[in-house]
């Protein structure tokens, strides 16, 4: 393969996070947390209870995401389909986000529903693009990137962001009646934007070789279902990858509920909208440089290592959210995600990457999902259930340093090279099946 051709391959892969990044910002961390809490409120919930009922709406999606990962994959890997399912659930998640504008009033039922089908979409089309990135990947670049896709996805997000930011602030100088349309034009920007912008995967990523070994004895459905239960028992054979699964269970539980809870909660306590939509514009560009220099410290130090110094600062960070008072104190929590955001999510998938056989990858991507929706169902119900108990969020926000204590002492123990050792061995294994 030339050079040019595989610039061309990187990139195409990379503009998917471009692409589906507006999704993670403008809906997820931004726009929705707040609107969904304001349609909640007027229906007759507390405000305490609004910012619960987010949670477990979030938590049933990670639900639903978790059980249909592992089978999908299963299925992606012998039938050759990688790609092809990363755009059904994209299409998914696309056609979701644009009916955001049917809802209306005390509707949050509906909200709920809608935010479920397009948040499913968005994360089991996740799960299909990353099974992508070891076939794509030459030696010594998958770190580079993991992390420039992240990059990228800061960008992609952060400039539609900064354009729906301006519709909300300003909506009759883009011809709006109010902040509420601009809101609702945002939502449908959102679904274009990712429709757009997937284009270049589906045009110039090629689709990996199935596993033919497989496909020869079993049809994909109950294959699917054998190579679960087998999954689930092989893994045992990788040790470092699955003291890895678990230590990214819980660490990216908390990473996770701080995105989807952060403006939820600053909403709760009175900080404006247009004052946190802000602070997670600048922390999307923030978070650009902050991930090309995590790629280029995991050469230096280690992806591992790399890691843990992003573990640290999100405990930091769940130390001042309790704290948190006004709206500097957003911006100021907001900055500091910027730094590691990119870096710790961008390094955990390139490090699972590493150390995941490359004719499973989809399967053992699967899991890799699976862990992080099964496990990050915790953090939401968690957040929601304090909160109810309590009557206010504060505490909620606290026990989140949990979960970088718990997975940052179980990643120490995670040896990289191991892992990483012995994938390689299976890859020559598959190499030689296929000649």
């Amino acid at each position: 393969m030339s050079k040019k051709i595989y610039r061309k391959i990187v990139t195409a892969w990379c503009m998917y996070d471009w692409a589906n990044s507006a999704f993670a910002t403008t809906i997820m961390a931004a726009f929705f947390p707040p609107f969904f809490r304001s349609v909640a409120l007027s229906a007759g919930f507390a405000t305490n209870e609004a910012t619960a009922m987010w949670g477990y709406t979030t938590a049933v999606s990670l639900l639903l995401a978790a059980f249909m990962g592992p089978i999908l994959g299963a299925i992606a890997d012998f039938t050759g389909i990688k790609k092809k399912l990363t755009g059904v659930f994209a299409g998914m998640g696309i056609l979701a986000t644009g009916l955001f504008v049917t809802i209306g009033g005390d509707g949050w039922m509906w909200a709920a529903i809608l935010f479920v089908f397009a948040d499913v979409g968005f994360a089991g089309a996740n799960t299909f693009y990353e099974s992508l990135l070891p076939h794509i990947a030459k030696k010594g670049d998958i770190d580079q990137i993991s992390t420039a896709g992240y990059a990228l996805g800061y960008v992609g997000g952060g400039i539609l962001l900064i354009i729906n930011v301006l519709w909300y602030n300003f909506p009759e100088t883009f011809g709006m009646p109010g902040p509420g349309f601009a809101i609702k034009a945002s939502f449908l920007s959102v679904s274009a934007w990712w429709l757009l912008f997937s284009i270049p995967l589906f045009r110039h990523v090629p689709e990996p070789v199935s596993d033919k070994t497989v496909r020869r004895f079993h049809s994909p459905l109950k294959e699917s279902f054998h190579r679960l239960g087998q999954t689930f028992r092989e893994i045992q054979h990788y040790k470092q990858l699955m003291i890895f699964l678990i230590a990214f269970w819980i660490y990216n539980d908390g990473i996770g509920t701080i995105i989807k809870m952060a403006t939820a909660y600053g909403d709760e306590i009175g900080i404006q909208i247009s004052d946190m939509i802000l602070a997670l514009v600048i922390t999307q560009f923030v978070g650009i440089p902050f991930s090309f220099a995590f790629g280029w410290l995991a050469k230096k130090i280690g992806t591992k290592k790399s890691i843990m110094v992003t573990l640290c600062v999100y405990f930091l960070i769940t130390i001042g959210g309790y704290f948190m008072r006004t709206a500097t104190h957003f911006y100021l929590l907001a900055l500091a995600v910027g730094t590691v955001q990119g870096g710790s999510q961008g390094l955990s998938r390139s490090l699972y990457g590493a150390m995941v056989p490359k004719a499973r990858s989809a399967e053992f991507f699967g899991f890799f999902s699976t862990s992080s929706k099964l496990a990050g169902i915790v953090g939401p119900i968690l957040f929601a259930v304090v909160s109810q108990v309590a009557g206010h969020s504060r505490l909620s926000i606290l026990l989140l340093s949990i979960f970088f204590i718990i997975g940052g002492a179980l990643l120490l123990k995670v040896d990289e090279m191991e892992g990483i050792r012995v994938a390689r061995e299976e890859n020559a294994v598959f190499e030689k099946i296929k000649s």
